[in-house]
């Protein structure tokens, strides 16, 4: 038996493949909708996380400028109070025969101390003398000695990038002018350069650390020796001791860390800045990435609005059965939002 299609039910059906694509336009202008719906979702939700990095990012530049301030305003003060002490007295560079010769002439001061008086002055003499022969006396020595600060590991070239928006950072360019150029510069770039500079500040204090230690227990035996010295001055003990070069030895001595902790705490800042400035970068780059990806959210979200039109259109014509014009109208703005979300994706 022969099925027959009612003509009523023959004119609803698309005669044609154009007919077939056009009925399905609503379906596929739903679906489009909801794919670039998601999209925008995506791109605000990878926004919200660049911003949430920068945070983070900036919160770490921020440590490392305190450091730097921190240690700059120590290095001023250390500074500060070794000029101070130059403008009191004279101060007498120090170096290992001047402070051996000054611990044997302390140490025949105090002959006709006391017995007890005289251990702790022979105690205190081997102390230094063999501190002051230890490598690591050599070397505090060796940096105090130097009117210059110790010598930080060798800092290596930035990527050109890098270097790039470095420079564009420091100068006096707006955001509009600075944002291309940081756009160019790789995560990983920014990475390598922070474990470089990382690795220097590391390098750098595990260096200067023992050399540290030992100008402060030789300051700190020093100034035991001094004490006990104007103790027996006090008492009558010795003679002569008053105009001894051993009572400035302390003094001296003193005043050459002050002199070497300010130079170590200016080169220890600058290791700082190139940190934190590094993390700044780090903190555009994140920026950046954010209203890129904001911008694209805004862009998917006008597409999915077309789409969205689309299917109200193609709706309308279903309800007032005037397909042909209607429905190509609905086809060609979904094509028009799947083009545009191509777009933005690949190329924006």
């Amino acid at each position: 038996m022969k099925v027959q299609i009612p003509d009523a039910l023959k004119e609803d059906m698309p005669q044609s493949a154009w007919g077939k694509i056009l009925t399905a336009t609503p379906v596929v202008m739903a679906v489009v909708s909801t794919m670039l719906a998601g999209l925008a979702s995506s791109e605000m939700t990878r926004a919200q996380y660049d911003r949430s990095l920068a945070a983070q990012q900036q919160s770490k530049a921020g440590d490392q400028w305190s450091f730097f301030q921190a240690k700059r305003l120590r290095g001023a003060f250390e500074q500060t109070t070794f000029e101070l002490l130059q403008n009191a007295g004279d101060i007498h560079a120090v170096n290992g025969a001047a402070l051996k010769a000054a611990t044997e002439q302390l140490a025949s001061q105090l002959a006709s101390a006391a017995p007890a008086e005289q251990a702790e002055q022979q105690k205190l003499k081997t102390d230094i003398l063999t501190l002051l022969d230890s490598p690591q006396g050599q070397q505090a020595l060796s940096f105090l000695g130097r009117n210059q600060p110790p010598e930080p590991p060798p800092a290596v070239t930035p990527p050109p990038q890098v270097q790039a928006a470095l420079e564009a950072m420091d100068s006096s360019k707006s955001e509009s002018e600075i944002a291309p150029i940081i756009a160019q510069v790789r995560d990983q770039e920014i990475e390598e350069a922070l474990r470089q500079g990382k690795e220097r500040a590391t390098a750098f204090d595990a260096a200067t650390k023992p050399a540290n230690a030992t100008i402060d227990h030789l300051e700190a035996l020093l100034a035991q020796q001094a004490a006990l010295l104007r103790d027996q001055a006090s008492a009558g003990a010795t003679t002569g001791a008053n105009r001894s070069p051993g009572f400035s030895l302390s003094r001296d001595f003193t005043a050459a860390r002050l002199h070497y902790t300010a130079l170590r705490y200016e080169v220890e800042a600058r290791l700082n800045q190139a940190i934190a400035n590094l993390y700044e970068l780090q903190v555009r780059k994140s920026n950046h990435s954010a209203e890129r990806h904001h911008t694209r959210s805004q862009r998917f979200f006008y597409g999915m609005l077309g789409a969205q039109l689309g299917v109200i259109i193609s709706t309308f014509a279903i309800a007032a059965r005037k397909r042909n014009f209607l429905w190509s109208l609905a086809a060609v703005a979904g094509l028009l939002a799947i083009a545009f979300a191509i777009y933005v994706y690949l190329y924006d």
